[in-house]
């Protein structure tokens, strides 16, 4: 039996209904940078973390279904950002009107997780296209053991 080699996230890729919005999103609220992209028939736009993880936005069909607007919440499908700063982080999208006493339906509205079972601070939010993300200020040193089978 061979051992399967190390392998590092390299990017997400998520599905947007409106590519520029998408963009000025992840640029503006989560301050990602965009990157050339190869031209690819589809629509699109990549983005970076600056330390090498990279959120590639690619436009939808116009015909494609899209799932019901919901309140972001960690039992979902999201991915998860880290930051060094998370009280700074979460100033900022207040700032931006991001909030957790918002309606249930608007798309500002966000989980903040301040203490929980990840033991680290956690919030999530939405995108314009109902992504789900985390922010949270887990320890760049962590390590989470694997299980074996």
């Amino acid at each position: 039996m061979t051992t399967t080699p190390e392998l590092k996230l390299d990017h997400v890729s998520l599905m947007v209904t409106d590519a520029p919005r998408a963009l000025a999103f992840y640029r503006d609220v989560l301050g990602l940078m965009q990157l050339e992209r190869p031209a690819f028939a589809s629509v699109g736009v990549w983005l970076t973390t600056g330390n090498g993880l990279q959120v590639h936005l690619v436009q939808y069909k116009p015909e494609a279904p899209r799932p019901p607007r919901r309140p972001a919440a960690s039992d979902d499908a999201h991915f998860a950002l880290r930051t060094a700063d998370f009280e700074a982080f979460v100033q900022h999208i207040a700032a931006l009107g991001y909030n957790e006493d918002v309606a249930l339906d608007d798309p500002r509205r966000i989980r903040l997780r301040l203490e929980g079972p990840a033991g680290f601070p956690q919030v999530y939010l939405l995108d314009p296209d109902c992504n789900i993300i985390e922010v949270n200020a887990a320890a760049v040193s962590s390590k989470r053991e694997s299980v074996q089978e």
